[in-house]
């Protein structure tokens, strides 16, 4: 395995997975410099529990996906930076950081809102060294976007989600590493030893269960992992672990369409922050998830067979109630306007006078291939998709709900509760950062 400080060029390295460090946490230090180097922990929605912690904020010991009110006083006394999720920030932080990256290799998959897999397949002999190309990429993200990255590089996406695990734990490294394959044949390099130390559970694609089946037959770390016998897996296991340790040894087993496989189900749900008690404000409510539901289905080009809508008071209730519904469409669909007529004709279904309802949301179920739709002579479809289209270019340049059906309403008292909510630098006109000059 060679040292990261070398110029290597591999034959076959064409992988890169650069991966923002704490992303929320980051996100939200990027329009307040005196944030930086300070513990900061971000919620989830309705500011119930904290769903990152960046490494200043886990050294004075926060937990993550632990209630908040629980370290609460906490938070207080050390003088921990609490934020609400501003998905807002976070989304167009997000674009911006992946547009700079894209423009490093001839081929990128945005992975999630803060991964990014870059492919140098076809233009690894114009690159003399993959690690200070890296960094260059790192330089370039704080450079113009302000959130700090790591970058692992290895011969298949496995060993470079692996690398860039390692990068964020190895600051002597500054953030890249490079891995060729998993030998443990060679003792020069110092770093066999952490390697060694690693869990299987660090390997992209080995969850929780395949951990625990793994310790059963005395595999605890990655040489165990590598040295786990053919027949065995075949016998216990499935054939993606056999692909991982594959790819683990430099062989590549996974590719683009594995890693961006389409939904088989699309859901919008949601803990409302205020009690919803009338019909009309459930309706409001229920349509804007049956919105959010419709943009996911068309960004992956799919058509639904089926809505449920449902909504419920809280299971800590004195009288737990819980309505649901569900419409059948043919031919499928995935028109916001048709998803919102369902979900008006299915009121009578879901509102009880008197119920405070706490839980909603939104499901398209019976999902299939907008590309492959089976068109009827006598049953057309009602979809207007110019419609829909423009409905989703306005929305995607201005901001979401810029343009939205009536029905949605404006007054979104139900909405969730965000106390702790920072300014939208980037996309709202009334927080926009102002500079003072004297």
């Amino acid at each position: 395995m060679p040292s990261t400080k070398s110029p290597f060029r591999a034959k076959h390295l064409v992988f890169a997975l650069v991966d923002a460090n704490s992303f929320y946490c980051s996100a939200e230090q990027v329009f307040r410099p005196e944030w930086r180097g300070k513990p900061i922990i971000v919620l989830s929605n309705n500011d119930g529990c904290i769903v990152t912690a960046n490494k200043q904020a886990i050294a004075l010991g926060i937990e993550k996906f632990q209630p908040y009110f629980k370290v609460q006083q906490i938070c207080k006394e050390k003088g921990i930076v609490v934020c609400s999720s501003n998905y807002e920030l976070y989304g167009d932080l997000s674009s911006k950081m992946m547009q700079v990256i894209g423009r490093y290799a001839p081929q990128q998959h945005i992975y999630s809102i803060d991964e990014s897999f870059l492919s140098f397949e076809h233009c690894s002999q114009s690159i003399p060294c993959f690690v200070e190309h890296a960094q260059k990429i790192r330089k370039a993200v704080w450079k113009e976007t302000r959130l700090p990255v790591c970058i692992g590089l290895g011969t298949t996406l496995t060993l470079a989600k692996l690398a860039n695990h390692i990068a964020k734990r190895l600051p002597e490294f500054k953030g890249v590493y490079l891995l060729n394959n998993l030998s443990f044949s060679s003792k020069e390099n110092d770093h066999n030893k952490f390697l060694e130390t690693l869990s299987p559970s660090n390997v992209w694609g080995i969850g929780r269960k395949t951990t625990k089946k793994l310790q059963t037959h005395g595999v605890n770390n990655l040489t165990e992992l590598m040295t786990l016998q053919p027949h065995i897996i075949k016998q216990y296991f499935n054939v993606e672990l056999l692909r991982t340790i594959k790819e683990l040894n430099g062989e590549q087993c996974k590719g683009w369409d594995q890693t961006r496989a389409d939904k088989l189900q699309i859901f919008s749900t949601r803990s409302v922050g205020k009690r919803i008690i009338d019909i009309e404000s459930l309706k409001q409510a229920l349509v804007k998830h049956a919105s959010i539901t419709a943009v996911k289905a068309r960004q992956q080009r799919s058509l639904c067979g089926a809505l449920m809508a449902f909504a419920a008071n809280s299971p800590f209730d004195k009288q737990p109630q819980s309505f649901k519904m569900i419409k059948h469409f043919n031919p499928p669909t995935n028109s916001t306007a048709e998803l919102i007529q369902a979900i008006s004709e299915a009121m009578s279904a879901l509102y009880m006078p008197g119920v405070q309802y706490y839980k909603i949301g939104v499901g398209l179920l019976d999902l299939s291939s907008e590309r492959h739709q089976q068109y009827e002579l006598f049953n057309p479809h009602k979809t207007d998709a110019s419609l829909m289209k423009l409905l989703d270019n306005i929305n995607h340049k201005y901001g979401s709900d810029t343009l939205h059906y009536a029905s949605q309403g404006v007054d979104e008292k139900w909405s969730m509760r965000r106390e702790f909510l920072t300014p939208q630098y980037t996309t709202s006109w009334e927080d926009i950062p102002k500079i003072h000059c004297e």
